[in-house]
């Protein structure tokens, strides 16, 4: 894969994370977004600071592996990620931790069953 693949490939990530930012924030359930503009930048500040988190995990040896107790940790760090995005990205709008736990639980969801759908007819 070249690299103009690679860079698509994250634009086109970002966009699809974008749309589920903007679904999320319509629905109500923990974030308020202005605009499609401002969960384009809240997709892309999110998967920056998510890769750093887990990154420095990785450094510091805390794998996070699978089942309950890795989920658990990957929705609070992407409760406090939303709450970080929040707080840079004008227009998105988190509701405390509670509203970002939501939050982070509905883009989970939402990114579900996009993928699911998407992969229906891919």
């Amino acid at each position: 894969m070249t690299i103009l693949g690679v860079i698509i490939g994250i634009l086109i990530g970002a966009i699809f994370s974008g749309l589920v930012i903007w679904i999320v924030g319509k629905l109500g359930l923990g974030l308020e977004v202005s605009g499609f503009g401002p969960a384009y930048v809240a997709a892309i500040i999110i998967a920056v600071v998510s890769w750093l988190v887990v990154w420095l995990l990785g450094l510091l040896g805390l794998s996070l592996g699978v089942g309950l107790l890795a989920a658990i940790v990957h929705l609070v760090i992407a409760a406090i990620v939303l709450m970080v995005a929040g707080s840079f990205v004008k227009g998105l709008e988190v509701k405390g931790f509670t509203g970002a736990l939501v939050g982070a639980i509905a883009l989970a969801v939402v990114a579900f069953l996009v993928e699911w759908v998407l992969g229906l007819f891919l």
